[in-house]
């Protein structure tokens, strides 16, 4: 980053802070998210805006060996007191926070104090996928479908905030001015929500958010997540979007969905492959299908995904793909796009949305088929295959990934594994009550 583009940056942040005044914003948060999956933040007052902008703000690159406790590991690459990087925050997506009066939200890039990017930064490597999928004549649109669940506030405990029946319009009616103001908040932050509902779950909600650029898809679900925790903390109440909030309960996912482009048309419709998949839509879905193993160290990267991630659950356990399966972790949605099931949101949005374009895009460079769809429940079927049962096989599937390894990079892609085998090693003597009741209030 050059002076010019410093210079350029400040008095862009400096032309905005009069009418972030009129909105009485006092303060800026520019977030991160960490290896783990956890929302980090350096704010600064609004005077200080076009000194971040053009300068940075100071983080230390530590943050890349966190766990999701907070516990610090010794990674093969990063970690350890030396050091320092600078977020610099993209005024693009600036966005005054309704439920959070007198503040602004900003995603922020990380660099190193010489302007180059931090080869470890989350957004920056999905930034890089996208553009090496340009580079082909390809583009993506994506979009995460974000579940939670509402609890009583003042415990530890999961005590569900309605008990009333899944998908039932009387837990909606139950929570009507807590579902009204967030998405009021929403809207006033021009977040295009598709759909909102009660969940299966005891006080579970789900929405989805409409399909954009992967990165602003990533940007979008950090303040959708954001926001969800501002309001129900603002009605007395509390929200997790762990896994698996209860040993007993179903688990909240995260799931993906991605639409393949080029020229102005979906390739995900038209074609003369399956359900009328293009050949280029096709080969992306099966990059993705053979990477799945290797792909939930990415987006399932929890212990207690796995949890979550059982068959007959609904949560996508198998490797497979079928039209409108949802106990496939494929899902396609014919004419539209392809659902990735077996992601949750203790994922980190922005890896999740690089490592899914990679392995998508090494199907298309290899001419990658889809086998045959699934139309059952892949359960009965004695050949499907199961995803990873455990976190331990995820991350050694993903270290055997060639793919997906060199789209990261050496050390990257070593301090995820790291990272997680901290997590392992943090939770190896839990019981699974303990892995959930530790987890629940994490993300």
């Amino acid at each position: 980053m050059d002076t010019a583009e410093r210079e350029h940056r400040r008095a862009l942040a400096a032309d905005m802070v009069d009418d972030l005044l009129e909105q009485d914003v006092v303060a800026v948060a520019l977030t991160w998210v960490d290896h783990s999956g956890i929302t980090r933040v350096k704010s600064v007052p609004l005077a200080g805006l076009p000194r971040a902008a053009a300068d940075g703000v100071g983080a230390s690159p530590v943050f890349d060996v966190f766990l999701l406790d907070d516990t610090i590991i010794s990674g093969r690459h990063a970690g350890g007191p030396v050091g320092d990087l600078r977020l610099f925050p993209d005024l693009d997506r600036l966005t005054v926070l309704a439920a959070q009066p007198g503040w602004a939200w900003v995603p922020a890039d990380r660099f190193d104090q010489h302007g180059v990017p931090h080869p470890q930064d989350e957004r920056g490597l999905a930034r890089a996928v996208a553009d090496r999928l340009a580079v082909h004549g390809y583009e993506v649109q994506a979009g995460f479908e974000v579940e939670w669940v509402v609890g009583h506030g003042g415990t530890d405990l999961f005590r569900p905030s309605s008990t009333a029946p899944a998908y039932g319009h009387a837990r909606q009616v139950e929570l009507s001015d807590y579902s009204a103001d967030l998405l009021s908040a929403l809207a006033e932050q021009d977040v295009e929500v598709l759909q909102f509902h009660p969940e299966y779950a005891p006080g579970q909600f789900e929405l989805s958010t409409a399909p954009e650029d992967p990165v602003h898809a990533a940007d979008t679900s950090v303040l959708v997540r954001e926001t969800i925790r501002a309001i129900t903390i603002r009605h007395g109440l509390r929200s997790s979007f762990s896994p698996k909030v209860t040993v007993d309960g179903v688990g909240n996912g995260g799931h993906l969905h991605l639409s393949l482009w080029r020229e102005g048309r979906n390739l995900f419709g038209g074609g003369e492959s399956w359900f009328g998949l293009t050949d280029d839509a096709d080969a992306f879905a099966a990059g993705v299908l053979r990477r799945l193993p290797a792909l939930c160290a990415i987006g399932s990267p929890s212990v207690a995904s796995y949890l979550r991630l059982v068959p007959q659950h609904w949560a996508g356990a198998f490797a497979a793909w079928g039209l409108e399966n949802r106990e496939t972790a494929l899902r396609l949605v014919a004419g539209r796009d392809l659902e990735v099931r077996c992601y949750d949101l203790s994922a980190n949005p922005y890896l999740v949305v690089a490592a899914t374009m990679a392995a998508g895009l090494a199907g298309i460079v290899d001419q990658e088929r889809l086998p045959e769809p699934v139309g059952v429940d892949p359960v009965a079927l004695p050949e499907a295959r199961r995803l990873p049962t455990c976190l331990e096989e995820a991350v050694a599937a993903f270290e055997a990934d060639e793919v997906l390894t060199e789209a990261f990079g050496a050390e990257f892609a070593a301090t995820i594994a790291d990272v997680r085998r901290g997590e392992i090693a943090r939770f190896a003597d839990c019981s699974p009550e303990e892995i959930a009741a530790l987890t629940r209030w994490r993300h």
